[in-house]
């Protein structure tokens, strides 16, 4: 990612705030500072990047910000699913290019974990500690006293790699920098917490009926004093027979593989796959077979097949030819099942870019 990528970016595409914005000296401008509608021949409006002002604005000193920038490059999309299979966390990467010596957004903090990455110019940063510990979005108190406590302060270079743990307070300016931009990429790790098991055991509550029923509201005391000990009895139960860990578990099996390209009709089957799950794919063995948890699928799989299935979700990309020969078996038709299954893909040659110097072999999963 570099700086003219990201222009080329947001210019060639249809995008609106919030995940495009602009920011002066910490604030942010109005839409109508950087975008314009454009009519086609039909009169239906799209607004598009006004290149001229954005153009003007980038010279004058702003901040631009592209969220979720691994849906627009195929890099970024590899970088931030070998960083879920790694962390076991849903991850997502934004893009920051401040122009001149503009400064950045007021003392604050993030609801997750955040690795910044410097890639192009220098950027100063005051990172301090929590002023409430692990604070949330969504929380029972405020959390709007900045700590005095500095944790570190200096400047990042290309290369450089800044960790900023949940609740931090910190802020980056390019303002006392002569060169004229910055680029850095934020890695957020968004981590599980006890309220998000608590709210996955919610859910799992509608499976019984007790907690599907009403409410008493006008029973006698006796009959609501049953109830609560009912209730609560059930409660007990299901915590205890769900723990956090089967929460974590189902987290990573049931979610549905992230945006990639779509197949195109073609002539044969692809040569080279690779798995792209959220998270590594979940392998056990049941009897005679492997059974697979990946991307909201489960399927079942011979387990003579078993160094084929290895290979195929590793996240590597595999020449489905050279596995064959490898493995001793055909793999094309088990790489066709979990292509139809969403847990493979073709190999594009935009996304065989992505993994060049990435990508070091070894399986995603070990069997017991």
């Amino acid at each position: 990612m570099t700086p003219s990528r990201l222009l080329d970016i947001v210019t060639r595409r249809r995008l609106e705030p919030p995940q495009l914005r602009l920011f002066q000296d910490g604030r942010e401008l109005h839409p109508n500072a950087f975008l314009r509608p454009q009519v086609n021949r039909r009169g239906q409006t799209l607004r598009m990047v006004d290149t001229p002002a954005l153009e003007n604005l980038l010279d004058t000193g702003v901040t631009l910000v592209l969220d979720a920038a691994e849906i627009f490059d195929p890099a970024l999309e590899v970088a931030t699913r070998a960083l879920r299979w790694w962390s076991h966390e849903v991850v997502q990467v934004n893009a920051y290019l401040t122009t001149r010596s503009t400064g950045g957004f007021p003392l604050h903090w993030d609801d997750h974990d955040v690795v910044v990455v410097q890639l192009a110019g220098n950027k100063t940063w005051d990172v301090r500690s929590h002023s409430r510990r692990v604070p949330m979005y969504r929380d029972a108190v405020p959390n709007s006293v900045p700590s005095e406590e500095v944790v570190w302060r200096g400047t990042l270079t290309p290369g450089d790699v800044l960790h900023i743990p949940r609740g931090h307070w910190h802020q980056a300016t390019h303002a006392d920098h002569e060169e004229p931009l910055s680029l850095h990429l934020t890695f957020g790790f968004v981590k599980r917490t006890g309220i998000d098991w608590l709210a996955w055991i919610a859910d799992q509550a509608r499976e019984l009926e007790i907690f599907r029923r009403d409410l008493i509201r006008s029973g006698s005391d006796e009959e609501r004093e049953a109830e609560r000990a009912w209730l609560e009895a059930a409660a007990v139960e299901l915590l205890r027979s769900r723990p956090p860990a089967a929460f974590l578990t189902d987290r990573e099996r049931s979610r549905p593989p992230a945006r990639h390209a779509p197949a195109l009709p073609a002539a044969h089957e692809p040569d080279v796959v690779v798995c792209v799950t959220e998270f590594a794919p979940d392998v056990e063995r049941a009897g005679g077979d492997l059974v697979v948890y990946a991307g909201g699928r489960k399927i079942t799989v011979r387990e003579r097949a078993e160094q084929a299935l290895a290979l195929l979700l590793s996240g590597c990309p595999i020449d489905l030819e050279l596995a064959g020969v490898e493995c001793g078996i055909n793999v094309r038709p088990l790489a066709q099942i979990l292509i139809q299954e969403g847990i493979c893909t073709g190999l594009t040659d935009e996304l065989s870019s992505a993994y060049t110097g990435l990508v070091t072999g070894g399986t995603s999963w070990k069997l017991p």
